[in-house]
């Protein structure tokens, strides 16, 4: 603590010193130079265009007093373990042990303590004497204890009403007499493009009821391991620690999006702000106050993106979609016909771009609702109709039923440059073979190359895929060749 005081005098007289010699150049030549005072007349700006930044002042003024009232400041108080120190009986580590609970756990000791955050929400809806928060899972979805301050610094005691991890969404309510509760109003995020004016309100750094403003950089953008569920809309506004949770605003004073995460090297702002469009929580803020949770759909597919050069070997070059790698067996994909190796290119009549789209779109569907999948295979366009459940984590993490269980890669001359394999060779290279599935019952390993199927000789993803159809087998297997040794596995028997 000593040595970082100095430095930051030091730095402190540095400056000082530094200001004062400008100081005293520009006294010692002000006799020679022209010399403009803040008091100097400015050049005259033109009516017409004073009036037009006049009028877009008057805008975010606008904006800013309607919408401020419904934000939020959040102040959170979370449980937090931590292992024990192995040296925590030693004297000289009593008197700064953390305050807490001592607890056991499956690798020895651990300790409790109490942290404290602050995020921003933003009130969407009010039944009665009940006012609804909209923040993010990661601003409270772990709290103890929540505290909501309002703009005019009145503060009500929160509860959590609901929260999602995939979407990174959380409901916060508080209960109130007062008649003067601004709820905001939630826009349109589909109709946002990239250019539009917008505006991130928050409590960054601490800092309550901040408005920053810029543009949409993007929309649809993916990324960061905060939540799975990838769709965002990108922004210029300023945006750091503290503004989760907070609202993105357009012009129009009506909510788009919540801001969540920034890409940043050092922390702060890098004019890299992402927002949750809020088109995708609507029907999240409606499941939250019915159920206290998201029931999102199943379909029953493991999705994956591929490249240009898969496309090719499957046969669908410059055709966009999602790529359904596996399927699991007993699923409402299966049962309604879908099977691994499909490229699914449109759910109920509309296209499907990417992986991102078809699982947001997949999971706002309702247990028992008919979709209809148009997906490509063996070259042909097909339409299948599947009924959806609802998704369960502790089914959709059982690898037990995933078929088949890894990705199979085609042989491209890449591939077998840096695996150095006979050319004479022709299959598919196992990839990603996941535990307790199918694959690993049957032994396979990353890098084994599956040469044929029941017999059936393959030498493309396309071929392999159409040979896996497990609705009509039995049983599969698979002949695998490795380090110069061709094998065949064992059978594993589909159970229908």
């Amino acid at each position: 603590m000593k040595i970082q005081t100095k430095h930051v005098i030091g730095t402190a007289v540095a400056v000082a010193l530094s200001f004062g010699l400008i100081i005293f150049s520009c006294k010692a030549h002000g006799g020679s130079a022209n010399v403009a005072f803040a008091d100097t007349k400015p050049a005259d700006v033109p009516a017409n265009s004073l009036s037009v930044a006049e009028a877009l002042q008057s805008t975010f003024r606008t904006v800013s007093d309607n919408v401020l009232p419904a934000v939020v400041e959040i102040d959170v108080k979370e449980k937090k373990s931590v292992p024990v120190s192995p040296f925590e009986n030693f004297p000289f580590f009593f008197f700064n042990s953390p305050d807490g609970s001592e607890n056991e756990d499956g690798n020895g000791k651990t300790r409790e303590y109490e942290q404290s955050a602050t995020g921003s929400g933003v009130i969407v809806r009010r039944n009665g004497k009940t006012v609804y928060v909209l923040t993010n899972n990661h601003v409270a979805g772990e709290a103890t204890s929540i505290s909501i301050k309002l703009n005019d610094n009145r503060e009500f005691e929160g509860k959590l009403v609901g929260a999602d991890k995939r979407i990174d969404i959380a409901l916060v309510s508080f209960e109130t007499d007062d008649s003067d509760i601004t709820v905001a109003k939630l826009g349109d995020s589909d109709k946002v493009q990239t250019g539009d004016i917008c505006l991130a309100m928050g409590t960054p750094l601490g800092y309550f009821a901040s408005v920053t403003q810029g543009i949409v950089s993007a929309t649809g953008r993916s990324g960061t391991g905060i939540g799975s569920i990838s769709d965002f809309i990108q922004t210029d506004a300023a945006i750091n620690q503290g503004n989760s949770g907070g609202p993105l605003v357009n012009i129009y004073g009506e909510i788009i999006g919540i801001n969540t995460w920034i890409a940043s090297q050092s922390g702060g702002s890098q004019g890299l702000g992402f927002a949750i469009p809020v088109n995708n929580i609507k029907n999240t803020i409606d499941q939250f106050i019915s159920k206290g949770k998201v029931a999102y759909g199943w379909l029953g597919v493991s999705l994956i993106d591929v490249n240009k050069e898969y496309k090719e070997s499957l046969g669908i070059k410059n055709t966009t979609g999602a790529f359904a790698a596996n399927v699991f067996i007993g699923s409402p994909a299966y049962k309604g016909g879908l099977m691994a190796g499909d490229f699914i290119v449109g759910l109920n009549g509309h296209d499907i771009k990417s992986v991102e789209q078809l699982i947001r779109e997949v999971g706002n569907l309702v247990a028992g609702e008919t979709a209809t999948f148009t997906v490509m295979r063996d070259n042909k366009k097909l339409d299948i109709t599947v009924k959806i459940d609802e998704r369960s984590d502790e089914i959709a993490a059982n690898n037990g039923n995933l078929w088949p269980g890894f990705f199979a890669i085609p042989l491209t001359d890449d591939i077998i440059k840096k695996y150095d394999i006979d050319k004479k060779v022709k299959g598919v290279m196992v990839s990603n073979v996941m535990e307790k599935t199918p694959a690993a019952a049957m032994r396979l390993q990353n890098g084994d190359i599956i040469t044929a199927v029941n017999d059936k000789k393959v030498t493309s993803v396309e071929e392999f895929y159409a040979a896996l159809d497990i609705t009509r087998n039995k049983e599969i297997w698979f002949d695998v060749y490795n380090e110069g040794h061709t094998i065949s596995t064992g059978h594993y028997k589909i159970e229908k």
